[in-house]
């Protein structure tokens, strides 16, 4: 696997963990069934697939690369934060457009 291809495809799983949590209502990590999930619970789910996405993305980096780089907290704040841009189509689909969406019916 070539570096670009690691790299496209870390993105576009991270677009996907990113909106997991927003996107499935009904579904903690996939797993756990629970009928009208709290925000809360969505943001630790959401944390939680943050973390994932990370050490995924250090394994990849380890095999593709053959190292690992130091990282600082500008990069840990970095990778947060577009994390959270990432997960702003869910979020929106969620908690705004669903209104709007149930109230047209």
């Amino acid at each position: 696997m070539t570096l670009e291809v690691a790299i496209n495809l870390l993105i576009l799983l991270a677009i996907i963990l990113a909106n997991l949590p927003w996107l499935l209502r009904d579904r903690v990590f996939l797993i756990f069934s629970r009928p009208d999930k709290p925000f809360w619970l969505a943001l630790l789910e959401w944390g939680v697939y943050y973390v994932l996405a990370m050490v995924l993305a250090r394994f990849v980096e380890w095999r593709v690369m053959g190292n690992l780089s130091e990282q600082g907290w500008e990069f840990w704040t970095t990778t947060l934060f577009l994390f959270m841009i990432f997960t702003f189509p869910g979020f929106i689909v969620r908690y705004n457009l669903s209104r709007y969406l149930q109230a047209g019916r």
